[in-house]
C-alpha cells in the first residue's frame, strides 16, 4: 500500500507563489513516475505536471507551463510543485499521485487547497 501526503496549500494574491509537498510511503518511491492534479470547484481533475522516476523528465499542462515547476527528492520520498506567477484560475485541490505504469495513476493523496485571490 502507498500513502501520499500532500502539503503547502494556502491563500496567496495573484502573481505569488507558493510550493507544494507530497511526501510517499510504503513503496520504493523512486521507482515510479510522479504526478500533480487539480480540481476546481464544478470542474473535472486535470493533469498539472508529471516527472520521471529519475526527475529526468518533465511534462507540464500547457495552462502551467513555463509558470510551474515539479521535481523529486528521491532521498525524502517528496516530490515539489513549486508555482509561481499564480492566477485566480489556478485555484483548485490539488493532488499528488504516484503511477506504477504508464497510462494510468494508481494512487492518490488526499489533496491541498490552494487558493489565489485577485
Amino acid at each position: 500500500q502507498v500513502q501520499l501526503v500532500e502539503s503547502g496549500g494556502g491563500l496567496v494574491q495573484a502573481g505569488g507563489s507558493l510550493r507544494l509537498s507530497c511526501v510517499a510511503s510504503g513503496r520504493t518511491f523512486s521507482s515510479y513516475a510522479m504526478g500533480w492534479f487539480r480540481q476546481a470547484p464544478g470542474k473535472e481533475r486535470e493533469f498539472v505536471a508529471r516527472i520521471t522516476w529519475s526527475g529526468g523528465d518533465t511534462s507540464y499542462a500547457d495552462s502551467v507551463k513555463g509558470r510551474f515547476t515539479i521535481s523529486r527528492d528521491n532521498a525524502k520520498n517528496t516530490v515539489y510543485l513549486q508555482m509561481n506567477s499564480l492566477k485566480p484560475e489556478d485555484t483548485a485541490v490539488y493532488y499528488c499521485a504516484l503511477q506504477l505504469l504508464p497510462g494510468g495513476w494508481d494512487y492518490w493523496g488526499q489533496g491541498t487547497q490552494v487558493t489565489v485571490s485577485s
